[in-house]
């Protein structure tokens, strides 16, 4: 564990026995990262230049993101305090709009870049969304102590989002979120009402169920559901008092919240699945924002657990370092966790944790005691049609595992490419506890197709079904193995994959289909690491040939270097392969060879007879049927 690089409370273990963290420890955490982050700021404090390697977007964008994601974690730490402001916070952000609007556009020491569409010079609009929720927030203690002059620059420049085209994403809740601003100080008009009918119309066109919008028009499913497509329609109608907006959105972020809960280990780790992880604790934000809202199925102790957990688990591990800035990375830094659009502030978006701290010091989420996190309780199993997802957490360990049968990263005009492919969508699976490898290294938890030396991928992931009943649950889909070298694809060659899951072990199933001649199939288990406390076996017991163990040495977010198991066999046409992996932070577990007292395969068919109870799990293809019984 690192020290946290900035004081705190001490410790109230009678009201938080799990986390000892209590409101004034969220408070404290927000000043400091505030402190620290302030002493890179511009004289004209317009831009907050923290160090580290420029994003894509470049110096001056990556300015404005510093100022714009710390003014969220401000914000929300003042108005939650009622106006309260012991570090005259608001003072310095008041000062950089005035000098950021000024001359906006401007190649000089304080002028923000202007806001254009996302294929040109994007990363501004991202930014406004921060900077007009931060004014919507803080309006009596900031905004409406602007002269007019003022408030008219900052009006136009925010309107750059209305004006231009957004990413075809979660992008579209930025000029939402700014009209919803200006509308809040009565400057709305058409402009501001078609922002916000299209992003509104948009969410209907991504909700695809049971509390999960897709990210765009494909298929990503991951933590932009909680800290963007949630968080914003969420917030807004609880600021504005909208209470049919409330109702339909509030509906959603509580089912989202059925699911989304039981994805935090027993450590505070929330899962590590999905695009911009460097966000870290921001996985809180959509609890905290459901916890002040009303809109949650979640209790005020359990939800603290979560949040205070979340935000403990990063602090305890260098998330921060030695000067209190927030790094890229997961726990410290960590290259393989970012992408392109990374730069020195990005971190910050990690501010959106900080929305529970509109619940006020009586409020429940503070004074109720925290009670024990989803993934503290019985072992359970979730199944999740709509993204195509199966989570599974075990109590003895608490470790909460995602078996991947839906999310990619693809959208839907893309071609299939090993380019596209994705370290943080393209595996099987995923926890609390371990991170994928690196692209350059061997894959973790994935079944690849060998031809010639090259190793398929898995690129768009096409769902079949998922289910789960009283302590098991199955996901499966099909995708198309696509190649880094030669012919990307192979006519005809497909697997289809099955994941049954049960306690702590991981029933994988893959019928592979169309293998040339000379084909090879791999399958890997889960990448840890000498000083994990976590262990991973694999075991094969239909169709393969071999077992070793490879090196991954770029390592992963939770280790510097890492190995996994990984199966082969020879395979031409049509060929059922069957295997039994595990993820535990058990003591000695007992070996994969123990847990099956039979297979039988009939065909297309498998029948697994489990040595515990003698229950039996059928997976069948074509037509596809996963089953599990006693005897």
């Amino acid at each position: 564990m690192s020290p946290i690089p900035f004081p705190l409370p001490s410790e109230d273990r009678t009201t938080s026995p799990y986390t000892g963290w209590t409101r004034a420890h969220w408070e404290a955490t927000a000043d400091g990262l505030l402190d620290a982050a302030w002493k890179w700021a511009t004289p004209g404090r317009a831009l907050l230049d923290l160090p580290g390697r420029p994003s894509r977007s470049g110096v001056r964008s990556d300015g404005l993101e510093g100022y714009a994601r710390t003014f969220l974690t401000a914000a929300f730490r003042v108005a939650g305090a009622e106006g309260k402001d012991p570090h005259n916070w608001l003072e310095r952000y008041a000062d950089g709009l005035t000098a950021g609007t000024r001359t906006a556009g401007r190649d000089d020491a304080e002028s923000w870049p202007l806001i254009l569409d996302h294929t040109v010079f994007g990363q501004p609009m991202v930014e406004s969304a921060s900077v007009a929720i931060g004014l919507r927030l803080t309006r009596p203690w900031l905004w409406d102590r602007l002269d007019g002059a003022t408030q008219d620059r900052a009006e136009e420049w925010l309107r750059g989002a209305l004006r231009h085209t957004p990413a075809p994403n979660n992008w579209y809740l930025f000029p939402f979120s700014v009209a919803g601003f200006l509308e809040s100080v009565g400057r709305g008009d058409a402009e501001t009402g078609r922002a916000r009918q299209r992003a509104l119309d948009l969410l209907e066109v991504w909700y695809r169920g049971e509390g999960w919008y897709a990210d765009g028009d494909g298929r990503a499913f991951d933590h932009y559901n909680g800290w963007a497509l949630h968080l914003y329609p969420v917030l807004d109608a609880y600021l504005s008092g909208d209470e049919e907006l409330s109702a339909l959105y509030g509906a959603r972020l509580s089912e989202h919240l059925e699911s989304f809960s039981l994805m935090f280990g027993a450590d505070g780790a929330p899962m590590h699945f999905g695009r911009s992880l460097s966000y870290r604790f921001a996985a809180g934000a959509a609890v905290g924002m459901g916890a002040v809202s009303g809109h949650t199925p979640l209790t005020p102790g359990v939800s603290r657990r979560l949040v205070s957990g979340s935000l403990r688990y990063f602090l305890e591990r260098g998330s921060a370092g030695a000067d209190g800035l927030l790094s890229l990375g997961w726990h410290g830094p960590h290259d393989a966790t970012l992408q392109v659009y990374s730069g020195p502030s990005s971190p910050y978006w990690a501010s959106k944790a900080f929305v529970a701290l509109l619940a006020p010091a009586e409020h429940p989420l503070w004074t109720a005691q925290e009670e024990p996190a989803p993934s503290e309780g019985p072992d359970r199993v979730l199944s999740l049609p709509s993204p195509g997802l199966l989570v599974q957490s075990t109590r003895a360990d608490g470790v909460v595992r995602l078996h991947n049968h839906g999310s990619d990263h693809v959208r839907p005009h893309e071609g299939e490419t090993a380019d596209v492919a994705d370290p943080l969508y393209a595996r099987l699976a995923y926890s609390t506890a371990t991170g994928p490898t690196a692209a350059a290294n061997t894959a973790d938890n994935h079944l690849s197709v060998r031809l010639g030396g090259s190793r398929s991928t898995r690129v768009r992931i096409h769902p079949l079904g998922a289910g789960h009943g009283d302590g098991w649950g199955w996901a499966a889909s099909w995708h198309t193995p696509v190649f880094p070298e030669g012919p990307p694809t192979w006519p005809g060659l497909r697997v289809e994959s099955v994941t049954v899951v049960r306690g702590r072990y991981e029933l994988r199933v893959h019928r592979v289909l169309g293998a040339p001649a000379g084909s090879r199939a791999e399958e890997t288990g889960w990448a840890t690491g000498q000083q994990d406390a976590v262990s991973s076996a694999l075991h094969g017991l239909h169709g393969w040939a071999e077992l070793e163990d490879v090196r991954a040495p770029q390592g992963t977010a939770f280790t510097r270097w890492a190995v996994m198991p990984r199966l082969g066999a020879d395979v031409e046409g049509t060929e059922l392969l069957v295997a039994l992996a595990s993820l535990t932070a058990e003591e000695e577990p007992a070996p994969l060879s123990t847990a099956v007292s039979g297979v039988n395969v009939d065909g297309d068919t498998v029948e697994v007879a489990w040595a515990d109870d003698g229950s039996m799990t059928r997976v069948g293809f074509a037509p596809l049927e996963v089953t599990h019984r006693l005897r």
